[in-house]
């Protein structure tokens, strides 16, 4: 299907006798939620066994049908504390990994020993070199399925890897001597989840005064690489122990336009209304954008998302957690020649709470009349810097293919950068305009024109 498109002629700016007439296109927005990858609400998953069985085709229809392309991958290692991770296990996670590979979704991944903090459900976590050699053998699979790895929380410390309760982690150099070895394992294009802003401060030397900039954000370091979890979002008044006081509060809100920010609530509170219920509480949309979330748990905390859909702002949660891009507007050639120069002007709104946060490429692409690729341009733009509420605009000037003729469409592609699943239009972003979509290619419908 088409774009609708409004059209009318104008001049870019600059001088008139230098400077071909642009034709201006105007895209319709759409409300639809429909899944994009890495954001959004995810269906949580918990594996304490060897079932040697990836993720169901039923749970991936389910996920999409519902708007959603996430995972919470969460594998129990209680029956390993003290040994080597069985075989049969190690394949159990690689089956999952490869579903996720197959049916177009990707996951937050954690790993974590204890699924409750009574003294019953101990131990809460294996010892530090345990766990050391634990991630030693999973890294052979981080590293060969990180393409569908959104995010690794940081996990294996405490009751359900939350680093709270704990049996051999009590100091911070075992911390980040485990922080390190996940640092190791995980490829450099992935960030790294804590479960609070202090354990970021605390184990790495860093302060409200040296949150990221522009300039350091999106690097292969560990301050550019460690983002947040909050697993009592909007819980209390301090988010049940996740901030000490404002100045974590103001970290995370600034960390999280360049890191990863995801969660769950735990619990019903006065906190958690759609809208502020004072001066002195946010409510949730507003917070969900100070905080740039780009996830939530699907399923918890049931009581919470209720409220949500009761007082009316669920779907305008699920439309923006991460990012929405949304085309405003196009300038193109009005002319255009086979063999000569096309300029392209795009202008592109985020509606989301947050911008993309992996790598993400962004290219041209001209189809001929039979629908053939004619030829692709990088973009040299960055998804990721497409900042909330922001408008984004970005200029191109290519030259059009020798030989071509007919109709002719241009497109633009967000595709993942992973050679893997690079092709694969279950991985690429869809913008959200009315008719602009193509789900065969993973393309997005510029403008239509005859040569």
């Amino acid at each position: 299907m088409l774009p609708v498109l409004v059209l009318s002629c104008g001049k870019n700016s600059g001088d008139a006798s230098q400077v071909s007439s642009l034709k201006v296109v105007s895209y319709n927005p759409t409300d639809e939620i429909f899944p994009n990858p890495e954001r959004g609400f995810y269906l949580a998953s918990e594996i304490s066994k060897a079932d040697g069985k990836g993720i169901a085709d039923a749970s991936m229809r389910a996920n999409k049908l519902q708007g959603r392309s996430l995972f919470l991958l969460e594998f129990h290692l209680k029956d390993y504390v003290n040994c080597d991770i069985a075989q049969d296990y190690l394949e159990t996670i690689r089956l999952k990994f490869q579903s996720l590979r197959d049916g177009g979704a990707k996951c937050i991944l954690r790993f974590c020993y204890s699924n409750g903090f009574s003294q019953a459900d101990k131990p809460w976590d294996a010892t530090l070199e345990q766990a050391l050699r634990h991630i030693e053998q999973v890294k052979p699979l981080i590293q060969e399925y990180y393409d569908v790895i959104m995010v690794v929380q940081a996990g294996f410390v405490g009751s359900w890897g939350e680093w709270y309760y704990t049996d051999h982690f009590g100091d911070n150099a075992s911390r980040r001597t485990l922080m390190n070895a996940l640092l190791d394992a995980v490829p450099q294009q992935r960030q790294i989840e804590l479960r609070t802003p202090a354990y970021k401060m605390a184990l790495y030397g860093v302060t409200l005064a040296d949150t990221i900039t522009r300039a350091e954000s999106h690097q292969p370091t560990v301050k550019a690489r460690i983002g947040g979890h909050n697993d009592c979002y909007l819980s209390s008044a301090n988010d049940v122990g996740t901030y000490r006081n404002s100045k974590d509060r103001e970290f995370w809100a600034a960390e999280s336009l360049y890191t990863i920010m995801g969660g769950e609530s735990c619990e019903l509170t006065n906190y958690c209304h759609c809208e502020a219920p004072s001066s002195k509480i946010h409510g949730a949309l507003e917070d969900l954008a100070i905080n740039h979330v780009t996830y939530l748990n699907n399923g918890y905390h049931p009581s919470v998302l209720g409220r949500w859909k009761d007082e009316g702002c669920m779907d305008e949660i699920r439309r923006r957690l991460g990012y929405r891009y949304v085309l405003k507007e196009g300038k193109f050639t009005e002319n255009p020649v086979a063999g000569k120069s096309f300029e392209v002007q795009l202008s592109i709104f985020n509606e989301g709470f947050a911008p993309v946060q992996n790598p993400r490429d962004a290219e041209l692409v001209l189809c001929d009349a039979s629908g053939k690729v004619a030829k692709t341009w990088p973009l040299d733009s960055d998804p990721r810097y497409w900042m909330p509420e922001q408008e984004t605009v970005i200029e191109k000037t290519i030259t059009l293919p020798e030989g071509i003729s007919g109709k002719i469409n241009l497109y633009l592609n967000l595709p993942d950068p992973c050679e893997t699943i690079h092709n694969n239009p279950l991985f690429s972003i869809r913008l959200a305009n009315e008719g602009v979509w193509d789900e065969n290619t993973g393309y997005n419908l510029l403008y239509s024109f005859s040569l």
